[in-house]
């Protein structure tokens, strides 16, 4: 129990995808205008990242390693990210076509967000069980979402405020992200 804690702090604070490793930059900066808007992406990043971290450990262990398949690990990792996000994508435009519309775009970039496949690839090199997989693609997950919807609630009162024309925009917005992964720095060495 204390070293899946561990995990969950690591992937959430110390390592935190965005902030540490600046992976998934593209939907974070693109999704990031609107709270509910990051946090629909958040909760879709989260099912996608879960679910493939332990259908990836699936195929790796029975599939891959028992057929000496390991070079295929990549293709076989982007196939399965790439069907859930079509899972993802029809159950949103069903359910919630607002948000489908919202997240536009960046809907189907999750299939090459390398924070997802970079979980799994991460699970794999840390030779993680299937519980520390799981657990460790949820708490990621869970960072990327802590980090789009602080980015995005600070980016909402931004543009409320009288900002200089220099700051307008995207480039408030690169400067306000650099600050957060600085502040994120502050977490390292809370986990060793």
């Amino acid at each position: 129990m204390n070293s899946l804690m561990m995990i969950v702090i690591g992937s959430v604070l110390v390592n935190n995808f965005v902030m540490s490793q600046f992976l998934g930059i593209c939907p974070f900066l693109g999704v990031s205008k609107r709270t509910d808007t990051a946090l629909g992406m958040g909760m879709a990043v989260t099912f996608v990242m879960g679910t493939a971290s332990l259908l990836t450990y699936l195929v790796e262990t029975f599939l891959l390693i028992p057929l000496n398949l390991e070079y295929m690990q990549t293709i076989a990792f982007i196939l399965v990210i790439a069907v859930l996000v079509q899972i993802v994508e029809m159950v949103l435009k069903k359910i919630s076509r607002s948000l489908y519309m919202a997240l536009g775009v960046y809907l189907p970039l999750i299939t090459t967000n390398c924070a997802v496949l970079g979980v799994a690839v991460l699970n794999s090199r840390e030779g993680y069980n299937l519980i520390e997989s799981v657990v460790n693609g949820v708490s990621a997950a869970l960072g990327f979402t802590l980090a789009i919807v602080i980015f995005a609630g600070i980016r909402e009162r931004l543009a409320s405020s009288n900002m200089p024309k220099w700051m307008d925009g995207f480039p408030g917005a690169l400067i306000t992200a650099g600050l957060m992964s600085i502040a994120f720095q502050g977490f390292a060495g809370l986990v060793h």
